[in-house]
């Protein structure tokens, strides 16, 4: 008797990125950078670039970390859009809003209260700057704190992004159909209780998610202030670049 064919295995990736990128954080973004490349085989994670970051930080005024810049995406780092300036200064009229700004960011969710016409000229202002810089197209856009309103979701559609994540899925930014899903698993630093819970979720993922077909790992600038969360990062990256391949955003398309 034949034996049924057997079946393709699925590839399983995994998407590394650092967040909050810009002159500012450049030492911080400098050390996830060696250990990220260290860990996953190579420059294989993408850099979320905040064009101002809180407005004390323009990328287009500082010319040394625009080389930084032209040279990370020349050695292969997908470059994504991260807002413009990062911080929340909206009014939040409706309470679910209100909720997310409260307690899902301290003040960082920019993208949550915009309306359209606004996202998408930051939008477009982010991807013309960072295209222009490092001379190649931006691999997608990803709001601060990954918290996105109506306006901003409405305005995706017309930036001219080929991607976005959020919290729990990537997707594709001008048709809206999902690409991967699951949760990203990222570190804070911004209290003694948020560390601690972060720390426990990283550890509970590194058991429950290696059979999921993409993880995602994010890292931020204020991760380097603690050693306990250096450390979980770096067995976090060691645990699923053995079972996952580390890959670019752009090979789940």
């Amino acid at each position: 008797m034949s034996q049924p064919a057997s079946q393709p295995s699925v590839r399983k990736r995994l998407l590394a990125s650092i967040h909050d990128v810009g002159p500012g954080s450049e030492r911080q973004v400098e050390q996830l950078y060696g250990l990220l490349e260290a860990r996953l085989g190579g420059p294989r994670f993408a850099m979320l670039v905040v064009p101002d970051h809180w407005g004390q930080h323009p990328l287009r005024a500082n010319p040394a970390f625009q080389a930084r810049l032209r040279g990370w995406a020349d050695a292969g780092i997908e470059m994504f859009v991260h807002g413009w300036f990062h911080r929340d200064s909206a009014t939040h009229s409706s309470g679910t809003a209100q909720f997310k700004a409260r307690h899902m960011t301290a003040g960082e969710g920019e993208f949550l209260g915009l309306d359209e016409a606004t996202a998408l000229q930051r939008m477009r202002d982010g991807k013309a700057l960072i295209e222009d810089i490092t001379g190649r197209e931006t691999a997608g856009f990803i709001a601060p704190a990954w918290l996105y309103g109506e306006g901003a979701r409405s305005a995706l559609a017309k930036a001219g992004f080929a991607l976005a994540e959020d919290h729990w899925k990537v997707w594709n930014a001008a048709t809206g159909n999902t690409l991967a899903k699951g949760p990203v698993i990222t570190w804070a630093s911004r209290s003694p209780m948020r560390t601690a819970s972060s720390l426990a979720f990283a550890a509970l993922a590194r058991q429950t998610l290696p059979l999921t077909r993409t993880v995602r790992i994010a890292v931020h600038p204020g991760d380097v202030t603690k050693e306990s969360l250096l450390s979980s990062i770096d067995r976090t990256l060691r645990r699923f670049a053995a079972s996952h391949t580390p890959s670019k955003y752009a090979e789940i398309q």
